[in-house]
Order: structure tokens, then sequence, then C-alpha cells
């Protein structure tokens, strides 16, 4: 595996319901998560279930993850029919040359280099999140989570996050920031400097629709 360094960020404080797991396999490989619970819906518990279960999984391939997610879907429907136990997922596991991405819901992983961005996985910014009805735990019938594999290069950086990140600055300003910062630290600081000013100033660019969204934030940033 192609040799990284991660850092996670994470504010819980609107609706307590973002939940993250980093995971160091061995060998430069790895396991990056982002879970945004849904709100109201008993998104917190869904979403610390799903991370927990997760961790705690001998998590091989894609294949492995998908079916872990279909179990977790048919217990949080099975209690709570597709109006409780909701969460979105976004998983990106590094495995010897390859990293496979793996996404239901709306938590968008972004592939970030000198040549621009590119989204992996998932939707971002806006009022719209159509995601949820894709989130784990909205359908008794599993929807199969999107897929995507990439072979990463020296100097790829990828992005994981959730809504309260990606509604409140556009995916052109956390690309500029991410390609333009020294370690994956310093572009964590700078996105949260960022987010805290528009927090007070309660506004955001228009292009993401002007009223800042005061939501919990989650990302990883790891850097090749």
């Amino acid at each position: 595996m192609l040799a990284s360094t991660v850092t996670t960020m994470q504010d819980n404080s609107a609706h307590g319901e973002d939940s993250f797991l980093s995971k160091d396999l061995g060998n430069g490989e790895f396991l990056d998560v982002v879970m945004d619970g849904v709100t109201g819906h008993g998104g917190e518990q869904a979403s610390t279930e799903l991370r927990d279960a997760l961790d705690a999984g001998d998590l091989n391939n894609a294949k492995g993850i998908v079916q872990l997610l279909s179990e977790m879907n048919e217990d949080f429907y099975s209690v709570g029919s597709g109006r409780f136990l909701l969460t979105t997922v976004s998983a990106v596991l590094g495995r010897g040359d390859n990293v496979q991405i793996i996404s239901a819901g709306d938590s968008p992983v972004f592939l970030i280099n000198k040549d621009g961005h590119q989204k992996l996985s998932g939707h971002a910014g806006g009022f719209l999140h159509v995601g949820v009805a894709k989130a784990i735990g909205a359908s008794e019938q599993f929807v199969q989570p999107a897929q995507v594999e990439i072979t990463p290069s020296p100097g790829d950086r990828l992005l994981l996050a959730t809504d309260g990140i990606t509604d409140n600055m556009t995916i052109e300003e956390l690309t500029e920031v991410i390609r333009n910062a020294g370690t994956p630290e310093a572009a964590a600081s700078t996105i949260e400097d960022t987010i805290k000013e528009r927090l007070q100033e309660g506004r955001v660019p228009e292009t993401i629709g002007v009223r800042f969204r005061y939501d919990d934030r989650t990302a990883i940033i790891r850097f090749f």
C-alpha cells in the first residue's frame, strides 16, 4: 500500500449524531469511515452502532463491508421500520495497491490532486439530501451501496466528509485548502477556522445556499 498520513476532525456539538473510524490495518493499509446519523431518527445510536460493528469486523475487502452493511441494515430496519435508526456511511478501504470506496447515503468522498477534484461517491452541498433515502436502515430491501475502486498516486489526497462541512464550504474551497496544505492537520485546521468564521457571520457562499447550516461536522483527510 502506498504510504499515507491521515488526520480526523469532528465537532459533534450540534446534534451528536456523526461518527467516524480511522483504523490502521498494518503495512500501510487502512479503513477510514464517516457516518452521519439522520437527525430525529435515532441517528446517534445508528451511527455509533455501525461504527462499532465496522471496528470489530475483520474486513478484508469491499464485499465484506457490503455484507456487514446489509446485516446492519436488516437489524436497524427490524427495529425502526425505516423511520428510526438511520445513518449514512462512506467507507474507504486501502488494501494492496488499491483503495475501495463503499458509500450509502449522502456523505461524499473526494479525490483531490494537482489536476483538481473528483467526487468518488455521495452528494455534497445544498438543502436536498436525496441520499437519506439510501441510508442504512431506511429500506427493508437493502439498497446496494455505490462502489468505486482507485489506485492512488503519490500526491493524491482523499477527503471524507459529512454535510456539516460540505454544506458550509464549497468543494472548490475544500480542494484549494487540501491541495495547498503541507499536512492533513494543516488542512483540517484551515477548514475548521473557515467554518467557525462562517458560523459567526451566519453566511456561506451563494452557490451552497447563502445561509450557514449548523450541523455536526466530521472529516477524514488522508495524504498519499
